[in-house]
């Protein structure tokens, strides 16, 4: 004979309950549906067999947490251990479940058979909406506010602990990376329009956009422009000819005349476009260093803006990783895609994995070769990024010098390194420079270790009076005497 508990967890503690006669139940599933609204019919199906509530609300956190990972927790065990009898030859137990992840482990913790279909969710289902009167001394009030309390624990927690190392700052900062381009670009466009009334020549001699705003800074009116500027042009264009052609242009320039208050907003505002692009440059920086640290063999293998684009699209790292080689190629040509389905065309060759310099060197007829070779190597640093404990470049170099290697055999047929190799020398390389790491970690916790038995030594030593004048007394000995010899001196000097 077959008997069935089921586990519900809920926000203020673990229940189990004995569905009464198995056999019908699972037979009757219309019936079942039917009698989950009605509380006098449910109460016929489902016996409370115990309940076991948190002590705490972190403790409620913690078993919450390994719950929706699919661990069992200790509480949760003892629990089951006490409630459920064991199953013998007579007696077949088996344990109803919401998640098929923790039946699984508790099937291997506590050798109890587990199972999640059938009438079993039917029965939580009912469980769940009558669970407030099932329980003694529960009310829907109190479960309301449990419920509540631990939802905002548990997505406070969830928002702490970002499983994907801080991906999304990234994805935030080459969305703001990208936007800067655009706008650096529309004013400096503004500005050249703007100032060319003034002083037209400046376009032609000065054709860069971050130098031209700090020249037209500089110079303001140009027939104030004299020879005593002629250093301070010098350290902007760098080139002693570009900025005496800009004074000789000055000076027989076909520009209109210009008021103060003009030319004061257009100062302004060439400052502002010289603070955006000195911000951008700030951006690219931060932007690189957060690749170092959540994809650094990603970015190692195509650059940082490329594989920040990449993380963005997919939009996390995990995703990323997640994505078969052949999606990773077409990321971001998501349009051309679809229409050369529909029109029966051409698929593109590659998206955003274009941006990347293997591609640009590559021949025309080569060009989708390397972009899926590159595609199948930016999946794999991908990968390794995302599931290593302690990242480190040495994969992403040795993924680069095999696109290199590639190239070439493109170029000239010069046969690359076979993969396993290249992987086996990459992990020996890793195993040395993590073990490097580990060695300088374990440095740097001894010298902390050290200052602070040091400073507890000197307080505990100032404390009982053990140092004087910077000289340490290992034993109390040496002070006894001192006392000694001090009163001795007091009888002399009495004598």
């Amino acid at each position: 004979m077959s008997k069935l508990f089921i586990l519900f967890e809920h926000a203020a503690g673990y229940a189990i309950f004995y569905v009464k006669e198995f056999e019908e139940v699972g037979m009757l599933l219309p019936q079942v549906e039917a009698s989950v609204t009605d509380l006098s019919r449910f109460n016929s199906v489902v016996k409370l067999v115990g309940f076991s509530p948190f002590k705490t609300a972190l403790a409620a956190l913690e078993n919450i947490n390994s719950i929706s990972e699919g661990i069992v927790p200790e509480d949760l065990q003892l629990f089951i251990d006490s409630c459920i009898p064991k199953s013998g030859k007579k007696n077949n137990v088996v344990l109803g479940v919401a998640d098929p992840k923790l039946g699984a482990s508790i099937t291997e913790a506590l050798d109890i058979k587990c199972d999640h279909i059938g009438a079993i969710p039917e029965i939580i289902r009912g469980i769940r909406f009558h669970f407030h009167n099932l329980v003694k001394g529960f009310t829907a009030k109190t479960s309301g506010i449990a419920q509540l309390g631990l939802g905002h624990s548990y997505s406070r927690a969830k928002v702490k602990f970002n499983v994907n190392r801080v991906d999304n700052m990234i994805i935030q900062s080459i969305a703001l990376l990208d936007q800067l381009d655009k706008d650096v670009n529309t004013f400096s466009m503004r500005i050249r329009e703007w100032y060319s009334y003034h002083f037209p020549e400046l376009v032609k001699i000065v054709p860069e956009n971050y130098m031209y705003a700090k020249v037209a800074k500089l110079i303001k009116n140009r027939k104030d422009l004299t020879n005593e500027k002629l250093e301070a042009l010098e350290e902007i264009v760098m080139d002693n000819a570009k900025a005496q052609a800009i004074i000789d242009a000055s000076k027989s320039s076909m520009g209109m005349d210009i008021s103060p208050v003009d030319l004061l907003n257009i100062e302004m505002f060439a400052a502002r476009v010289i603070a955006l692009a000195d911000y951008r440059k700030q951006l690219a920086e931060y932007l690189s260093s957060k690749m170092t640290g959540v994809a650094p063999n990603l970015a190692t293998l195509i650059g940082d803006q490329v594989g920040a684009r990449l993380i963005a699209h997919a939009g996390s790292l995990t995703n990323l990783a997640k994505y078969p080689a052949s999606t990773v190629q077409i990321l971001g040509a998501e349009k051309a895609l679809f229409r050369a389905l529909k029109t029966r065309g051409n698929t593109p060759k590659y998206g955003l994995l274009f941006h990347s310099t293997f591609i640009g060197r590559a021949g025309t007829k080569n060009k989708g070769r390397i972009s899926r070779y590159l595609a199948n190597k930016c999946s794999i640093a991908s990968r390794i990024d995302c599931f290593t404990d302690t990242p480190t470049k040495v994969f992403g170099e040795k993924l680069r010098q095999q696109v290199e290697d590639r190239l070439k055999f493109y170029e000239t047929g010069e046969v690359p390194k076979k993969n396993i190799d290249v992987m086996k020398e990459a992990l020996e390389e890793a195993a040395q420079v993590i073990a490097s790491m580990e060695q300088e970690s374990s440095k740097k916790k001894k010298k902390k270790k050290d200052k602070k038995r040091k400073s507890e030594v000197l307080e505990n030593e100032k404390e009982n009076g053990f140092v004087e004048n910077g000289v340490q007394e290992e034993t109390e000995e040496p002070v006894k005497k001192k006392k000694k010899k001090k009163k001795s001196k007091s009888i002399n000097e009495n004598e």
